[in-house]
């Protein structure tokens, strides 16, 4: 019978490095705050001194749909309602802030244990032993 990963390896270290690492992992995530400071008014983008916010972002997008409602077939329109959303899009994956939570020291060590352990131990039951 073939082990994990198709190798001789042991199925044993493959489970408890998985376990490892998806607890590690979750834990990991759990710790992390996602904050975002998007918002009409927010500054998406600044040009010179100039701050483009999201609410001018939605100007152009408004005429481009207005344009493709009138007439589908007018490039602009489309140019504009694209555009208008790609860089809404952006602005807002740019304003996330992502921090991590108060945790002492242990905390952390523990979790970088069971990620990287348990990595290790994955990746270790996915390499071919030799018998003897």
């Amino acid at each position: 019978m073939r082990g994990a990963g198709g190798t001789d390896g042991g199925q044993t270290l493959f489970l408890v490095g998985l376990v490892m690492m998806c607890g590690g992992f979750y834990l990991l995530l759990n710790a992390i705050v996602v904050r975002s400071g998007f918002g009409l008014g927010y500054g998406l983008y600044s040009l010179r001194g100039f701050n483009i916010t999201s609410g001018m972002v939605m100007i152009p997008f408004i005429f481009g749909v207005c344009m493709i409602f009138y007439n589908a077939k007018n490039l602009l329109g489309w140019i504009l309602a694209a555009g208008s959303l790609i860089a809404l899009i952006f602005g807002v994956i740019a304003s996330v802030n992502f921090t991590f939570r108060a945790m002492t020291a242990f905390d952390l060590i523990v979790i970088f244990v069971l990620c990287f352990g348990g990595l290790g131990l994955f990746l270790r039951s996915l390499k071919q032993f030799s018998k003897g």
